[in-house]
């Protein structure tokens, strides 16, 4: 039987903790019933609490989770196999090459910035590496690596979420101010149909907008017009945007913390609400996407496929 506390300061409810792994309320009462953790506490009102120890368990689970583990696997594991396991699993994962990346030190510099809350600094060594490289290098070869490298230290408690939306805050506000000034017609397309209207936005279960922002990007970058809805936009409302729009294609972004059906199911019902010749172009993290999305849909599993996916739609309007 719980023992009840009536001054917790340290412990985070259950649903600060989905907010904060990911993890659904439902699927950590599962766990607790199935393999005994998490084990919560509970509080004066008999809710359940969790201390700090498995909140850092709970993000390794995640992380793991993500990386195709399964649960039975992993979560009656101790947390210092998990971090060994974590390790590993990170070595293991395939890179892509995509050109001259940014080097080590540079990225524990940002680093070092962000977690010492030197927000100016940090600030002005991003916008100085933009300007230096340019924004599609400054997309693939910063702000993606950035956003892994930061990742990896939340799941390992190293990083306060704060700190995390602080970095994600100063990301948003370069692309935004990099986008706006990307001139139309930036590739001398001048013809219509070789500027495809592209339509941005993620499902209502989705609030993470930086992916989106990192693709609206290079798309910008590539000559298309580009149509931002921004997050958690009902599905119904994204169909019938595309039609008001009249987008040639809806591009959507999937965190690895949406849940894998509602992606697919929602993918299908937007299908099948679209008019026909409206492309669906999908990215993300989310696992879903490589092992269960729905026919006909694009999947852009790296940032350089955008300027590929770009090309392939010009090619067969061209030959319309």
């Amino acid at each position: 039987m719980n023992v009840r506390f009536t001054n917790l300061p340290d412990m985070l409810s259950i649903a600060a903790v989905e907010r904060d792994t990911g993890i659904a309320k439902d699927t950590l009462r599962v766990w607790e019933r199935r393999y005994g953790f998490p084990n919560p506490l509970r509080d004066s009102n008999d809710d359940r609490v969790y201390p700090a120890d498995q909140i850092e368990k709970l993000r390794l689970l995640k992380r793991l989770l993500d990386l195709g583990h399964r649960p039975g696997r992993v979560v009656p594991l101790p947390i210092e196999a998990l971090k060994e396991l974590s390790a590993k699993s990170l070595q293991a994962e395939p890179t892509q090459s995509v050109g001259m990346v940014i080097s080590q030190q540079e990225m524990d510099r940002y680093l070092d910035l962000l977690r010492s809350h030197q927000t100016e600094a940090l600030r002005l060594a991003l916008s100085t590496t933009l300007m230096k490289i340019g924004l599609d290098r400054f997309v693939i070869e910063v702000v993606s690596p950035l956003i892994k490298n930061i990742g990896d230290y939340w799941a390992d408690g190293k990083l306060e979420i704060h700190e995390e939306h602080l970095f994600t805050e100063q990301i948003k506000h370069l692309l935004r101010t990099a986008i706006n000034s990307v001139p139309r017609g930036h590739t001398g397309q001048s013809e219509d149909l070789a500027r495809p209207r592209i339509l941005l936005t993620t499902f209502p279960q989705e609030h993470h907008s930086l992916g989106l922002l990192m693709a609206e990007a290079l798309m910008a970058l590539e000559g298309c017009v580009c149509v931002s809805l921004g997050t958690q936009t009902p599905i119904l409302e994204i169909a019938q945007a595309a039609r008001a729009q009249k987008a040639d294609v809806i591009a959507l972004s999937f965190s690895s913390q949406m849940n894998q059906n509602q992606v697919v199911d929602g993918l299908n019902e937007l299908k099948s609400k679209l008019a026909p010749g409206i492309e669906l172009w999908v990215g993300g993290e989310n696992q879903a996407l490589r092992k269960r999305a729905p026919e006909g849909i694009k999947v852009i599993n790296a940032l350089n496929d955008i300027s590929f996916n770009v090309k392939d739609w010009r090619s067969k309007r061209s030959d319309i």
